[in-house]
């Protein structure tokens, strides 16, 4: 009985990463506007002096992350660029670290990697990477939902790959989740986290054709699927038609002969 109990602890003590980590929808919820880090150059800031009444693409990473947090934020600028909106003027991005070890140094050595394939985008006052201590990133990451874990025996942090949107007052509007999200994607996410302030009428326009699917974390076509679907249903109609008047014909000439 006794090795059976422990086996069972043990068990229940297992790491599991699909568990424990994930994204709790909490679209609408305010940040902590008073949480306190510090950006890439040392410089202390408070969560809410970064928000400008604009759209705030939100990133949660850490710098020295070995496996997804690098290509995650090289796939945003990557994305950002083919936008189309401005940095500074439509949206502000702040990538923001949960492992209370890193420093600025560690921000700034991935904003320098980053500098190198987007140095416009990168080199913005409004595009910060910011650290701080655990209660910090702890409480933001809580606030919209961004669930991760330490694993200690591997020495890594366990987290899915996601970038959230802000409205300009600080409430989470969006996520994209993963790496395959799509400029269309985070153009219409900025869109809509602008409520009407981001975006020509043809973006707002296109959002009635875009339906969320927080699912996926991205955008359904709504029009192209009222089309396909329209289309298959007067393809059947068609073919009735056709198999019909093809019917009545051979009747008609089966009664003449």
């Amino acid at each position: 009985m006794m090795v059976i109990f422990c086996a069972t602890v043990q068990a229940a003590n297992i790491f599991d990463p699909f568990t424990m980590t994930g994204i709790d929808q909490k679209l609408g919820t305010q940040v902590p506007l008073e949480a306190r880090f510090t950006d890439q150059n040392g410089q202390p800031v408070r969560l809410g002096d970064l928000l400008h009444k604009r759209p705030v693409v939100l990133v949660p990473v850490y710098y020295t992350c070995p496996n997804v947090c690098g290509a995650q934020l090289a796939t945003l600028f990557k994305v950002l660029e083919a936008v189309g909106y401005r940095v500074g003027e439509d949206y502000d991005v702040i990538a923001y670290s949960f492992n209370p070890a890193e420093t600025p140094v560690d921000a700034q050595a991935e904003r320098d990697k980053l500098r190198k394939l987007w140095p416009q985008l990168v080199d913005s006052p409004d595009v910060h990477f910011l650290v701080g201590v655990e209660g910090a990133s702890k409480a933001l990451s809580e606030a919209i939902g961004f669930r991760y874990r330490y694993d200690p025996d591997i020495q890594q942090y366990a987290h899915v790959s996601a970038v959230g949107v802000l409205t300009g007052e600080g409430r989470l509007a969006r996520w994209l989740y993963g790496l395959g999200y799509q400029p269309n994607d985070m153009r219409l996410a900025i869109t809509e986290a602008g409520q009407g302030q981001v975006g020509s009428l043809g973006d707002q326009l296109l959002l009635l054709c875009y339906h969320y699917n927080p699912k996926v974390g991205g955008y359904d076509n709504l029009v192209i699927r009222a089309l396909q679907v329209g289309g298959i249903a007067t393809v059947l109609t068609l073919a009735g038609f056709i198999g019909f008047s093809l019917r009545r014909d051979w009747r008609k000439r089966k009664s003449a002969s």
